[in-house]
């Protein structure tokens, strides 16, 4: 048995968005400790993992550590329908093999149920890969979203380039070319390195993908190193996190 309350339904609806953009199922782990949700894109090219931890809830309980799948697009599509006065509830009923989610509208009192039919394959839970990084950058999700959209207009790769204290992203095509150039305090909240001159290169349509869990933040996270993965981590206003694992384009 599993059911949680989540006081603010209006904050799920870009995290179902974000995990329909990644993948088309959206497996839930749950524990004693809060919720999971960790997805695969089909090509292996991104890995999204949601945490929220049970004390983000206004009511959390659960017999035993228990797993579950449902169709991300049904999510989305379910998640669509919270209005931002409702709370949200998110039961797993076995017995019918399905997922109920509710809302309740505060100052009406009006309640409404959606149920979404469990995928029936056996779950395999991934782990976040365990990755030293030399670059860290913080920034404001709203200057985020302005530079993925930037390099969007040019091309299908983003070089994020950390040198001389400072962080460029460039997307280059045969006729045009795009270079931000960001330091601490204009408009990153923090930079930092531990090499002097670290590269690497990534997929603009990915990270435009990323986008979408700006709407849930208002910060992030990007740590990345020459020719490795890239992590971005989203701090969900009211407590949890949203976090990208985006491979990089290696020459």
């Amino acid at each position: 048995m599993f059911k949680a309350i989540y006081p603010k339904a209006s904050r799920f609806k870009p995290l179902a968005q974000a995990i329909a953009k990644i993948s088309d199922e959206a497996p839930f782990y749950v524990s004693v400790d809060g919720l999971e949700i960790k997805t695969l894109s089909p090509d292996k090219t991104a890995l999204l993992i949601i945490k929220l931890p049970a004390i983000v809830f206004e009511e959390f309980s659960i017999e035993d550590k228990v797993s579950f799948s449902v169709a991300s697009s049904e999510l989305n599509r379910v998640s669509r329908r919270a209005g931002r006065n409702d709370s949200m509830v998110m039961e797993l009923i076995k017995e019918n093999n399905v997922l109920r989610i509710g809302y309740r509208d505060a100052k009406t009192g009006i309640e409404r149920s959606f149920y979404l039919n469990l995928l029936n394959y056996e779950l395999k839970e991934l782990s976040e890969p365990k990755i030293d990084f030399n670059v860290t950058v913080k920034m404001l999700t709203s200057d985020f979203k302005h530079i993925i959209r930037d390099v969007k207009a040019i091309g299908e790769e983003a070089v994020f380039h950390y040198r001389d204290n400072k962080l460029y992203v460039i997307s280059r095509t045969m006729q045009k070319e795009y270079v931000g150039e960001f330091s601490e305090g204009n408009p990153l909240t923090y930079l930092s390195s531990t090499k002097d001159d670290v590269k690497a290169s990534y997929s603009i349509d990915i990270l435009e993908a990323a986008i979408k869990a700006t709407a849930a933040s208002k910060t992030l996270t990007i740590q990345f190193d020459q020719d490795k993965p890239m992590r971005i981590e989203f701090e969900i206003v009211g407590g949890g996190s949203l976090i990208y694992w985006i491979v990089p384009r290696v020459e």
